[in-house]
């Protein structure tokens, strides 16, 4: 099918159900719930459990800080509406806290009682101080007076002291403290220094939380004073970033201001050990101006996000199996161009290594002096990135460099901030991207002249972000290709964002916010002709979230059709499958595990000429919408090809994964007596390369 990327109309047919959509809050706590399942199978190696536990309590925090707060934000300025599966702002509040109690409860117990005992098997402790010996204790006194209380406030609270402002995520100290002279109370509050470790060691593999140390010192806070009672408590706020895009400064000092703002936006959570007393509750609800449903009690200990760090023990016999990614893709002693020039290259990362094929591509450009420029957007990337450090080389040679910086990449912000000027120092061209829109695309543009005498643009376009740490976590695709159209292609995509061109149509991309979501919906409503008209026909998507509910529509109308639709996606999903009448020919199954799937494919069967898309974009309103996204069609037969066996063997039923109910349960793959479920990312890292595995 050609690429068409203007204005396109869905087609309007008879009305859908107005109950077709679930609500996208929901769904997204039962993607957290899928990550703490993982942390609750026995099957799963010990410290990697205690990951998923910490990355349950990081996910479901910035859930709060997010969509929580965004939507009480809207609430309380009349501007929150209802949503798309019909609840109103009010019930999707409620609900999202019931489900989130649930879950929080769940998580704590899931700790407490299975992981926990079973760390202790294994010599490894997390004890509360009650529970050391003597001599750990003894140990830590010392560890106190040297390293903590330097750096404690107490902060007591009366008729001269207004209540302190608590900021958010901070893990604190509720204390009461008697005055023995009057008899009088007070409350007083202590921060957790966060930059000290979340659990201390008091002996090698016996761990006691930094709060537990704390408390077992107030005396030494309050000297002369008693201590009457003491209890932890954690605030979440508002943390999503608001800025007026049309502000006359520049971008950069607005979002710094911003940042400092974001520490302090409004309560949206209170966490406390469910110990507390009701006095200090009340004082706490009353200060933070906080509601009940607001409160969440928990077996201690809170933030136990911080159990990343036990998860990094050197205890490999616990964790998953080393893995080394493949460097096939691109040998090392093949020249990188010369390979790209043979044809196009598909990469598939953490299972190809990132650091011999797309970082080696940017430093191989900087270095060589017949590249002339370099183009590269940037979201995310380490402090430390060598991709960074390749760009400034480059500037320095004289190449011309330019980079195009997303300084609104959520709690990124303040990094990105930091690298992008140290490439403006080293003499790049920095471009912060658009008023009121997000630059997301991964692209890479290398102009290259050539042995041959030739001037060659050569391309990256991926479906990750230019982050080498992440790229051994999280799954994503990149194809690498010198491709006359292509570079055409994203010429013209680079100078949209660094000019002001109007680019409308492209030969191999589909770009949002212009024609994404249109290209998309052409490419389905083809499938419905081809299924009417006898041809092959079919659907299959992989993606981190679908909400936008023109594709969901658009998706629901080639069911009726008898189109086959999968769906594989690792967050949220709107969609509701399995529909009589509605979604009958409509799949949808998540893969979690040791690796993040992150990418994004769409294949249409197209009449048995199969055309299969990557990049960027996910399917909701933000990346459709509001952000520049990008997606390159892969022509290569043998990539297509593999691209969709790959989806295939995700959606087969042997394979382990959660499949979606039309009510918005998820169900695990369980195993019949005798047999074992396929784990994608475990055969991945087994196969020598991937690609061969069925050749």
């Amino acid at each position: 099918m050609t690429v068409n990327p203007g204005h396109h109309h869905p087609r309007a047919t008879e009305a859908l159900p107005d109950d077709r959509f679930l609500d996208r809050e929901e769904s997204w706590l039962r993607f957290n719930q899928r990550v703490l399942e993982l942390a609750e199978d026995p099957e799963l190696p010990l410290l990697e459990r205690v990951r998923f536990l910490a990355i349950f309590a990081s996910n479901l925090d910035e859930f709060f800080m997010v969509r929580v707060a965004g939507l009480a934000r809207r609430m309380a300025t009349g501007l929150a509406v209802q949503s798309a599966s019909g609840r109103q702002p009010r019930e999707v509040l409620e609900r999202t806290g019931e489900v989130a109690h649930e879950l929080m409860l769940r998580h704590a117990a899931c700790f407490r009682e299975e992981v926990l005992p079973d760390l202790g098997k294994e010599g490894v402790d997390i004890l509360r101080w009650d529970e050391l010996a003597e001599t750990e204790q003894e140990r830590l006194r010392r560890l106190f007076r040297d390293r903590i209380y330097p750096v404690l406030t107490p902060l007591v609270v009366d008729s001269a002291h207004p209540f302190p402002y608590i900021s958010g995520l901070s893990l604190n100290l509720a204390v009461i403290v008697r005055d023995p002279e009057t008899d009088a109370t007070m409350f007083a509050r202590v921060k957790v220094p966060p930059l000290l470790p979340r659990f201390i060691e008091a002996s090698p593999d016996r761990f006691t939380p930094l709060e537990d140390v704390i408390a077992a010192h107030l005396g030494q806070l309050f000297v002369g004073m008693e201590v009457v009672e003491h209890h932890a408590f954690r605030v979440t706020r508002n943390q999503d970033l608001e800025i007026d895009d049309d502000i006359s400064e520049g971008l950069l000092q607005a979002l710094e201001r911003e940042l400092l703002r974001r520490r302090f936006g409004p309560v949206v959570r209170l966490e406390v050990e469910e110990s507390i007393s009701a006095g200090v509750l009340e004082l706490l609800t009353t200060e933070l101006g906080i509601e009940e449903r607001q409160i969440y009690r928990l077996v201690g200990p809170l933030d136990l996000g911080g159990l990343g760090a036990i998860a990094d023990l050197d205890r490999p016999e616990l964790k998953y199996p080393p893995f080394v990614p493949s460097k096939e893709a691109l040998p090392e002693d093949v020249d990188i161009f010369s390979a790209i020039r043979e044809g196009d290259v598909l990469v598939h990362h953490p299972y190809d290594s990132f650091t011999t094929t797309v970082q080696r591509l940017i430093e191989d450009a900087a270095a060589d002096p017949g590249v002339l420029a370099i183009k590269q957007t940037l979201y995310r990337t380490s402090g430390d990135s060598p991709i960074v450090d390749a760009l400034m080389g480059a500037a320095r040679a004289g190449k011309q460099v330019v980079v195009v910086v997303e300084l609104k990449a959520r709690f990124d912000e303040r990094a990105n901030i930091a690298w992008a000027r140290k490439l403006e120092e080293a003499g790049c061209h920095v471009v912060y991207g658009f008023v009121g829109l997000k630059t997301h695309c991964k692209l890479a543009l290398i102009v290259r002249q050539d042995p041959d005498g030739a001037l060659r643009r050569y391309c990256h376009i991926g479906t990750g972000n230019y982050h080498p740490k992440t790229a051994r976590l999280y799954e994503d695709f990149g194809l690498l290709t010198c491709a006359a159209d292509v570079g055409e292609d994203v010429s013209a995509l680079f100078n949209h964002l660094t000019g002001y061109s109007r680019q409308g149509s492209y030969n191999r991309l589909l770009v949002a916010p212009n024609s994404l979501r249109a290209g998309l919906v052409q490419r389905i409503e083809h499938e419905i002709d081809n299924r009417r008209a006898g041809h092959a026909a079919r659907v299959r998507v992989k993606c981190n979230s679908l909400v936008d509910e023109v594709i969901i529509d658009a998706l629901y109308r080639a069911s009726q059709a008898g189109v086959p639709v999968e769906v594989w996606v690792r967050g949220i999903c709107a969609l509701r499958p399995g529909v009589p009448g509605l979604s009958d020919m409509i799949r949808v199954r998540s893969v979690l595990g040791r690796f993040l799937e992150h990418s994004r494919v769409f294949a249409f069967e197209n009449g048995g000429e199969p055309e299969v898309w990557l990049g960027s974009a996910d399917l909701m309103h933000r990346n459709l919408d509001r952000r520049v996204e990008a997606l390159v069609t892969v022509t290569d037969r043998t990539q297509r090809d593999e691209l969709i066996a790959l989806l295939d063997r995700a959606m087969e039923e042997g394979t382990h994964a959660w499949t979606l109910a039309g009510d918005g349960t998820w169900t695990r793959s369980e195993a019949g007596p005798g047999e074992t479920l396929l784990d994608i990312q475990t055969h991945l890292v087994r196969s020598r390369r991937w690609r061969t595995v069925d050749g």
